[in-house]
């Protein structure tokens, strides 16, 4: 036995076997994202009981989703105030998700098993998405135009089955003209205000120059707002021919309501669709989450936003650090002087890398937000003060901030890399007649590339998660506007955007509605994972194609 363990054959298989539960355990984590997030887009079999406890005279009928269920002790329910029968120790309850927000204030409720009874499946029950209250669960029973019923039962279902196709067009084509249109008209007027206001603050220009350029503006101006009316006109008459559509929907306790097409996102009957018809539900509502904006506080909707910001951010983030990281590095090991002051540095840099996210945060809104930015709005843009156009939180500086959280990183992993470069290699390059320069960046940059890269894989994967310091520099709980739109300079680095971990933070934490939010939060983790292997993926096939291609060369 003392020979074994002498021989390092355990310490093998320890570290073997730290290595597969360490690669179970983020599968496991990785598959259980993804189960309970993924999950969510499946159009779930809507059920209908009627539940009544013996403190109940009469009994309610119910209709919903399972969302989960849960064995409980019977003393546990009745300190929470359920009505449990005495002769029982341990109860089962089933969380429903029953939606019609608007008519019963909750849409997840709990309910005893003991209690639910005649449960069946209605295969003409319909579930509809909705842009306000979230889900609504009843039957079709009228299909209404302009107010009035022309179409009843199984004819008004086909109505509107068949309609839905066209009110998404119309409601897809408000949102274009609300979004894309209107809102470059509004950049337009925006700048010719504040081309408006620098003629105001002009000294240098004559009284008819200045009246002729205030009336070419104003000229301007009014042909802008003309488009705007337009524009907005054209916007009302699709709202208009939308609001003609309505269905009358009761619910399962006998309510009738009225819903209007226009607050309808979707509508499906899940007890009546096939598995194939359930799939390419589950396809379609997994596009939307991907490509769509948020609504409901973020509790439903898409993530687009949250995915583009993310993405952004980290691209330019790493435009910034690479270059500044493997410079310090070079300048640190092949031309300073080594000694006390060099030595300092390094250790600056490397206690730099513990420093909390958030300090780096602080620092990014007191130096970046308010010193740099304020500055450059009062250089380049006093026209548009007092609203700050670069004195705010914006993504340029969420950047910025991350560069400088992630520079120790690239600084290490660029160090270490000219480090393992023999000293043959400079030695036989400056013998041969070249100098420092080009034995640097000829033949130690090239070599050390596949360091430098795995530097930038380590900030990528950190940057994509960081939140705190975030909160503070740029990212907002819903972005009106994506950074980049048709608007010249396209790219606008001055605006604040959205953040798949702030995103996740907002809906676990901040939502009103918990159990709303619980599979997005799940959904939209999955996502940035993903996200973040992708980034590292591609860091990684480059840091590999640089090696084989720098190996291939010195053979």
């Amino acid at each position: 036995m003392t020979k074994w363990f002498k021989s390092g054959t355990p310490w093998i298989w320890l570290n073997a076997g730290a290595v597969a539960a360490s690669i179970v355990m983020v599968f496991g984590l990785i598959l259980m994202i993804a189960v309970n997030g993924l999950a969510f887009f499946w159009p779930s079999d809507v059920v209908e009981f009627e539940y009544q406890t013996a403190e109940q005279s009469e009994s309610t009928r119910v209709m919903g989703e399972f969302s989960r269920s849960e064995t409980m002790t019977a003393q546990a329910m009745r300190d929470a105030g359920f009505a449990v029968p005495e002769d029982q120790e341990i109860v089962v309850r089933h969380l429903i998700k029953q939606g019609n927000r608007d008519v019963d204030s909750r849409d997840f409720r709990w309910y005893l098993d003991d209690f639910m009874v005649d449960r069946h499946y209605p295969r003409d029950a319909v579930a509809l998405e909705r842009r306000q209250w979230g889900n609504f669960y009843g039957f079709v029973r009228e299909f209404r135009v302009d107010g009035e019923a022309v179409a009843e039962g199984d004819a008004a279902r086909e109505r509107f089955e068949a309609i839905i196709p066209q009110t998404r067009g119309l409601v897809r084509e408000i949102e274009r003209i609300d979004r894309s249109d209107i809102g470059a008209i509004n950049f337009q007027i925006e700048q010719v205000r504040r081309s408006l206001r620098g003629i105001e603050r002009a000294t240098d220009l004559s009284i008819e120059e200045r009246a002729e350029r205030e009336q070419e503006l104003e000229a301007e101006r009014a042909e802008l707002e003309d488009q705007y009316a337009e524009l907005e006109q054209q916007r009302n008459e699709l709202r208009d021919e939308l609001a003609r559509f309505s269905v009358m929907i009761e619910t399962a306790a006998g309510q009738m309501r009225e819903i209007a097409l226009a607050d309808v996102v979707n509508a499906w009957w899940p007890n009546d669709m096939s598995v194939s018809q359930k799939l390419g539900h589950y396809v379609h509502a997994f596009w939307e989450f991907m490509t769509g904006y948020p609504r409901e506080a973020n509790t439903e909707g898409g993530i687009l936003p949250a995915i583009f910001g993310t993405v952004l951010m980290v691209m330019l983030m790493s435009i910034v650090v690479t270059p500044f990281g493997v410079l310090a590095a070079i300048y640190l090991r092949e031309y300073a002087k080594q000694g006390p002051l060099v030595r300092t540095i390094r250790i600056s840099v490397n206690n730099l890398a513990g420093v909390p996210s958030i300090v780096f945060g602080v620092f990014g809104l007191g130096f970046f937000v308010y010193l740099v930015g304020g500055n450059i709005d009062q250089i380049f843009f006093q026209d548009a003060l007092p609203s700050p156009t670069f004195g705010s939180p914006a993504i340029i500086w969420a950047s910025l901030t991350l560069a400088l959280l992630t520079l120790p990183v690239v600084i290490v992993s660029t160090e270490e890399g000219l480090t393992r470069i023999g000293a043959s290699i400079r030695h036989g390059s400056l013998a041969l007649g070249a100098t420092k320069a080009e034995t640097l960046w000829r033949l130690i940059v090239p070599l050390s590339a596949p360091a430098m890269m795995t530097g930038l894989i380590l900030a990528v994967a950190r940057a994509a998660g960081e939140v705190a310091p975030l909160m503070l520099v740029g990212v907002v709980k819903l972005a009106p506007n994506l950074p980049l739109d048709g608007n010249f300079p396209y790219l606008h680095l001055d605006r604040a955007f959205m953040h798949l971990g702030f995103h996740i933070y907002d809906v676990g934490f901040q939502s009103p509605n918990v159990e709303a939010g619980r599979p997005l939060v799940y959904a939209t983790a999955l996502i940035l994972v993903l996200l973040i292997i992708v980034l590292n993926l591609t860091a990684i096939s480059i840091r590999n194609y640089l090696r084989e291609k720098y190996r291939a060369d010195s053979d």
